[in-house]
């Protein structure tokens, strides 16, 4: 199983950085598998630690993919750094790296878990946000039509139960994929 996660790493000299990534869950912890070139792959094989955050908050996804926004707060969290604003988190520990040229495989053990507040549950919206910060992240890789067929599919969700806080990412995402498009075409 994958879930979608926000993994949170600090630097040797301690400055924080925030990805979305797929997490895979093992027994002991997580795979994951950063595309290279990762400030976040650099981090961990540099520090050895991370955090896996798990956000109900659908922005930290689009904002990250699209570069509208990378400020989002942290705070330290034992050896690393988590979001400040989180509704649980799990630091980990990285047990060995296999190297690939592409995407190495970084294998984490959870050491710590800590919840700060409430799930309410998802609306439809907030998946289809994050599973368009994934399209989005990958939009290099895909053919346009492919990218137009599954933004049309993910806005029917977006709006028919959209808050304001998944209006805002949606925008973020709808204009990042309409300038890649429009790059694309020139």
């Amino acid at each position: 199983m994958i879930r979608e996660t926000i993994v949170t790493t600090a630097s040797p000299t301690g400055e924080p950085h925030v990805a979305p990534m797929g997490a895979t869950v093992l027994e002991s912890g997580y795979l994951l598998l950063p595309f290279r070139p990762s400030r976040t792959l650099d981090n961990l094989v540099a520090t050895g630690r991370g955090a896996i955050n798990y956000t109900d908050d659908a922005r930290l996804f689009a904002g990250c993919v699209t570069g509208r926004r990378r400020d989002w707060p942290t705070v330290p969290a034992g050896a690393t750094v988590r979001l400040a604003e989180t509704l649980a988190h799990a630091e980990f520990v990285v047990d060995r790296v296999e190297d690939d040229p592409a995407r190495p495989r970084v294998f984490c053990r959870v050491v710590k878990e800590e919840s700060h507040r409430l799930f309410h549950g998802l609306n439809r919206a907030t998946a289809a946000v994050v599973e368009a910060a994934v399209l989005v992240s990958r939009l290099h890789m895909l053919p346009r039509d492919q990218v137009e067929r599954e933004m049309a599919h993910l806005s029917i969700a977006v709006e028919k139960t959209a808050g304001p806080l998944e209006r805002e990412a949606w925008g973020w995402l709808t204009d990042a994929v309409a300038t890649h498009l429009t790059r694309e075409a020139s």
